[in-house]
């Protein structure tokens, strides 16, 4: 079989050692992408159905005291870390996405779940990216510490105005920040918490989306495959060292 006719059954070509490359074979490349469209689809309707369905400050519990839903507007990156700083999280997220890819193409074709954890990966970042480049809220840090975000309804040289996002209902008129990181800030939309504690401390005290949750569960399957690797490759050092 040539070359052309093994590219056409979805087979890759494979090395000098016979090893078949992921970014030459179809259902590889099948896994990556559908778990990424599935996951990207997932994750931007759930944000839509969330702000459309909860009011701002409603807590709606869907889990006895496990896990609730409640709609929050993120200018930070995952979990919140990192507010005022979008342009180097959007940057990092398209560092992100051509890892992903270069991880992909140096994959062995027969590491399904590894290609399934890259498209759980490449879901999560691209949700997150989508929110980043189109969604956005003006962010107002307070004097006294605290952050109110949501629509910009007014503002004068001496006060804002900021109403619920994205309708702008229940408008708050506050001294104008003077702090330079308030203003028009590209913000991800989070709505699930995670109420279960352990001698009253939270497990996870953070509201997230399912794009932070692909994220996590992608890369724990990746280094879960890293470890497993080395450990393999451990003993096969050994014993040609010993035959050595």
């Amino acid at each position: 079989m040539s070359s052309s006719d093994e590219a056409i059954s979805g087979n890759a070509q494979p090395d000098s050692a016979g090893k078949r490359w992921a970014m030459g074979h179809l259902p590889s490349h099948v896994r990556l992408w559908l778990f990424a469209a599935g996951g990207l689809f997932l994750d931007l309707w759930t944000k839509d159905w969330a702000f459309r369905t909860l009011k701002p400050g409603e807590v709606r519990e869907v889990l006895n005291s496990l896990c609730t839903l409640q709609v929050s507007l993120n200018p930070g990156a995952l979990f919140g870390f990192g507010a005022g700083l979008a342009p180097i999280f959007v940057g990092a997220s398209v560092l992100a996405l051509l890892f992903v890819l270069y991880l992909f193409a140096n994959s062995a074709a027969s590491r399904w779940w590894v290609h399934v954890a890259l498209g759980l990966v490449l879901a999560g970042a691209l949700g997150n990216l989508y929110d980043r480049t189109f969604e956005e809220a003006y962010v107002a840090y307070l004097p006294d510490g605290r952050r109110d975000i949501g629509r910009l309804i007014r503002q004068t040289p001496t006060s804002v105005t900021i109403g619920d996002w994205p309708a702008g209902g229940n408008p708050r008129t506050w001294p104008r920040p003077t702090d330079a990181a308030s203003g028009i800030q590209p913000v991800v939309r989070d709505f699930l918490r995670i109420e279960a504690k352990v001698g009253g401390f939270s497990l996870w005290p953070w509201i997230f989306n399912i794009a932070d949750a692909l994220l996590v569960i992608g890369v724990a399957v990746l280094l879960i495959n890293f470890w497993l690797e080395q450990r393999h490759e451990e003993p096969t050092a050994a014993g040609g060292a010993k035959a050595t």
